[in-house]
């Protein structure tokens, strides 16, 4: 039986991400803190909310899929967000579960997600992820190409474009993870001037660089190991 006190190591990390704020002159209320319970049990992850995480992140359909029936009964059931990648014969399963897509790269994507919003009568809150980094394992777009997409997206039906999201520099260099950070938020910044109002969310940060990314703007940051516990 684990030890590990989620309950306890979640609240460890909203100081963590309230402190950062305040270092950075900002409200703890302008930073969501999301929870990566990707390749975490059903149990865990209901500990997890029943700890107060309001936001889930997951990297797969399928899992989202296994976890949504023990999810979507609660009181108040979390948003969940999908922060991998999203095949096309995997969008109608996702769109029954997610609350927000950050994974939109392509054009591509964006329209067939918007056309199966359209069918279903509804609209979904998606975010464009650009490779800031330029890291080749890393996924999105350029940010030579982000704007065109984040426009091309806002004005996609069925779509509402809240933001961007990024992966930050694997590096332990500061002023490298942050020159990323702070290009993806004047990309944001652009992006908004240029017409699309409520695309201000900035999602980037995890648990090793959060304030890092808090310190550049960012809206939402994304943790995992450190609230939920070793996986595996």
């Amino acid at each position: 039986m684990s030890t590990w006190d989620i309950a306890a190591a979640l609240a460890r990390q909203v100081d963590r991400v309230a402190a950062a704020a305040e270092a950075a002159g900002r409200a703890a209320d302008e930073v969501t803190l999301a929870v990566a319970t990707k390749s975490v049990d059903v149990a865990r992850t209901l500990e997890t909310v029943a700890a107060g995480a309001r936001v889930l992140c997951e990297s797969r359909v399928q899992e989202i899929v296994a976890k949504a029936p023990a999810l979507e009964v609660l009181d108040a059931p979390p948003q969940v967000h999908l922060i991998g990648p999203l095949q096309s014969n995997k969008i109608n399963a996702a769109l029954r579960h997610v609350a927000c897509v950050e994974t939109v790269h392509t054009t591509s994507l964006a329209a067939a997600l918007g056309a199966r919003c359209v069918r279903d009568g509804r609209t979904l809150d998606v975010l464009v992820q650009v490779n800031v980094s330029g890291e080749p394992q890393k996924s999105g777009v350029s940010p030579d190409e982000a704007l065109d997409l984040a426009l091309e997206v806002a004005a996609t039906d069925g779509l509402r474009l809240r933001g961007l999201m990024t992966i930050g520099r694997n590096s332990p260099v500061e002023a490298e993870v942050r020159a990323g950070y702070a290009r993806l938020r004047a990309l944001r910044d652009e992006v908004v001037a240029q017409g699309a109002q409520g695309a201000t969310e900035l999602s980037m940060g995890m648990s090793g660089d959060l304030e890092w990314a808090v310190a550049e703007g960012a809206t939402i940051v994304r943790v995992g190991t450190a609230i939920v516990g070793p996986r595996g």
